[in-house]
């Protein structure tokens, strides 16, 4: 049986792995990390695996394999260029046959070399947000590790990533927007006290207490909901502070 054939029969039982995870009962770190860690199984040339993700541009490196991994994507971060930022910014798949004789992003193939990484791969993960974009990336120990066949199999790979990234910024801004909320709902429980406390003592309407509190508000230069709290924690209202004026 050749190598080729084992090696396409181990991508293909490696991808229906994934295929059978139950994103109902893995994480979205999870699924990532399942990805990164059967690429590093079935990928040639010994390799460690990352994910970067670009968030307005900012990049981050999810999940990886090994500190291989790690150190070249941070490497990249550093100088604000190289393979799995190019391939992340613009969709292209972007290979790096031989760090020793790389003529493209030399530092990084250099400091690549240093750590042990000899050739790199990253592929593009398909991603329908603008603001979002995102790479895998294989890092080998051999030079001219890659095939056509393993090309391939490490654009399939990209693929099951591009759900995980997906799945997590989704839940990440989803997130976002219940503590917002909450925020909101808790500064608005907190201002109907406030205004509770001024219509019971001074008798005002529901408008006029906020607008009680709005004045204070922009007097003492201070938010409306902590200035709201004050008066409920301590039943004062802040003052507005009299400039001192030198004799």
């Amino acid at each position: 049986m050749s190598t080729d054939y084992l090696g396409r029969r181990n991508a293909d039982q490696a991808l229906d792995q994934l295929g059978r995870l139950s994103l109902r009962e893995t994480s979205m770190e999870g699924l990532l990390q399942s990805v990164a860690e059967l690429a590093k199984r079935v990928m040639p040339g010994d390799p460690e695996i990352s994910v970067s993700v670009l968030i307005k541009r900012i990049p981050t490196t999810v999940v990886s394999t090994g500190q291989l991994a790690i150190d070249c994507d941070e490497s990249q971060y550093g100088r604000g260029d190289g393979p799995c930022l190019h391939a992340a910014r613009t969709g292209e798949l972007t290979e790096v046959a031989d760090t020793r004789t790389a003529t493209r992003w030399r530092d990084h193939a250099r400091q690549a070399v240093e750590r042990g990484a000899l050739g790199s791969l990253s592929v593009p993960l398909p991603m329908g947000d603008e603001g979002l974009s995102a790479a895998l990336n294989v890092y080998a120990r051999t030079a001219h590790a890659f095939d056509e066949e393993s090309r391939s199999v490490a654009s399939r790979f990209a693929s099951y990533a591009a759900v995980g990234v997906a799945n997590m910024q989704a839940y990440q801004e989803a997130r976002k927007l219940a503590d917002d909320l909450q925020a909101a709902l808790d500064a608005r429980a907190v201002i109907d006290q406030a205004k509770g406390i001024l219509m019971d003592r001074h008798g005002l309407t529901a408008d006029q207490a906020f607008q009680v509190l709005a004045q204070a508000s922009m007097h003492t230069d201070t938010k409306v909901r902590d200035l709201a709290e004050h008066l409920v924690v301590s039943g004062e209202l802040p003052l507005p502070q009299t400039p001192n004026h030198d004799r």
